[in-house]
């Protein structure tokens, strides 16, 4: 699984870089398979003002399905990061488990093999045979 994060507002430190990916890696491990990439935004809305203003971003793209997006605000990024991965983790997982319990079918592959109509090409005059 590949994790890009990137920073506004404030530099990405070492600890901080190894608690994001710590927490995705032990969060998303189990769903490897279907997670290949993991967007990771943290942000610092008020800049030194303070408050309740550490963004925790989430974009996780899936096959077949729209990328599970969580956002988090909290005043401790830490803390918005946990939230964050654990909405996200839940919400991959809710995803994942409607994927596979109602699959999306091609209504014409399916229709052609349930009539058991197939057609071939005719090798002398290029129509299809009957």
């Amino acid at each position: 699984m590949r994790i890009d994060i990137q920073t506004s507002g404030f530099k990405l430190t070492d600890g901080l870089r190894e608690h994001t990916e710590r927490r995705l890696q032990f969060a998303l491990s189990w769903a490897a398979h279907d997670v290949r990439k993991v967007v990771v935004r943290l942000s610092d809305i008020n800049g030194p003002r303070g408050g309740n203003d550490k963004r925790c971003y989430i974009q996780i793209p899936l096959p077949q399905k729209p990328d599970v997006i969580i956002e988090d605000t909290e005043s401790d990024l830490y803390v918005a990061i946990d939230r964050a991965v654990d909405r996200a983790e839940r919400a991959v997982a809710r995803r994942l488990e409607r994927l596979r319990e109602h699959p999306h079918i091609n209504l014409k592959t399916s229709t052609a093999q349930a009539t058991g109509v197939t057609s071939t090409i005719s090798e002398k005059h290029g129509e299809p045979a009957l």
